[in-house]
């Protein structure tokens, strides 16, 4: 289909699924996702309003948005946004594209942060904001801080929260735990690079579009894992918890990096799929009156 005048919502739909067949898992959805965000209407009309003709431009617009995720751009940054936590945030070529499975990680973080809470949190590798923002919005009372290396990346996460209306994060520019080197905080959580770089150009072709600071870490995946680690102990009060997202394959290395120091309650958590994606433990014994969770639950 070459020419757009005339064509109607169905047909353009039809098109935009027929090349993306080849292409995607999801080539329904990413046709209806980059229609919704080109002609500015509801998915549903699309059902109840299909014979409505699409003007030239906007159907030119669309199969060119099409053709650049049959090249593997991710829908996210072809239309500026993803939903996290039930919340639109901006992302762009510059952040990681925030992705279901690290709902998981705030979940785990919510349940060490006691509702009214003023415990203090630290999120490193920031991104988007997905992470601090969640955290924020459920748990307002709670001093949350967030580092990120890039500073484009923290401009993105400052605007989202600006969105958002979420006021009070502190967001600090610096790799890991560089710009928060005298602090200590209750909760510390992440979700840092972990793919191997061997993996590197062999990838989802999705995922080679995205930030390669914020995906590689080393040829195991582990380089950022092991620092964080490594680090923590300095920046946690007793009875704090490091919380830290991983690939399901590097869960055992996770626990035995924060057993070999002294970490104790470690628990590794499933995400939806049945993987193992989130592990934490805690510095030291919890006080009395602590402002933060209990011990951690088993794992597989």
């Amino acid at each position: 289909m070459e020419e757009t005048n005339h064509v109607t919502i169905s047909e353009l739909l039809h098109e935009g699924c027929a090349r993306l067949a080849d292409n995607s898992d999801s080539a329904r959805l990413d046709a209806e996702i980059l229609l919704e965000h080109v002609l500015k209407k509801a998915r549903v009309t699309f059902y109840t309003r299909g014979a409505d003709p699409v003007v030239a431009d906007a159907g030119k617009h669309f199969l060119q948005l099409v053709e650049q995720r049959q090249h593997g751009r991710p829908v996210a940054q072809l239309i500026g946004r993803r939903e996290f936590w039930s919340m639109p945030l901006e992302v762009t070529t510059d952040t990681l594209i925030p992705r279901p499975e690290t709902e998981l990680l705030v979940e785990r973080g919510l349940v060490r942060i006691k509702p009214q809470s003023t415990a203090s949190v630290l999120e490193l590798g920031t991104g988007s904001g997905a992470i601090a923002l969640a955290i924020a919005r459920e748990r307002s009372a709670a001093a949350i801080t967030a580092t990120d290396v890039s500073e484009v990346a923290l401009k993105v996460a400052r605007g989202n929260a600006r969105r958002l209306n979420i006021d009070g994060i502190c967001w600090q520019q610096g790799s890991w735990f560089e710009p928060v080197r005298e602090s200590c905080f209750d909760i510390i959580l992440s979700n840092p690079p972990y793919v191997a770089t061997t993996l590197n150009g062999c990838s989802d072709a999705a995922v080679m579009h995205e930030p390669s600071i914020a995906l590689f870490a080393g040829p195991d995946g582990l380089d950022a894992i092991r620092a964080i680690i490594g680090r923590a102990d300095a920046h946690l009060h007793a009875g704090g918890w490091l919380l830290l997202e991983h690939a399901n394959d590097q869960a055992k290395v996770v626990r035995s990096l924060l057993a070999d120091l002294e970490f104790s309650s470690i628990a590794t958590y499933r995400d939806l799929s049945g993987q193992q994606r989130v592990t934490e433990g805690c510095w030291k014994q919890a006080t009395a009156g602590s402002a933060i969770g209990g011990e951690g639950d088993s794992y597989d």
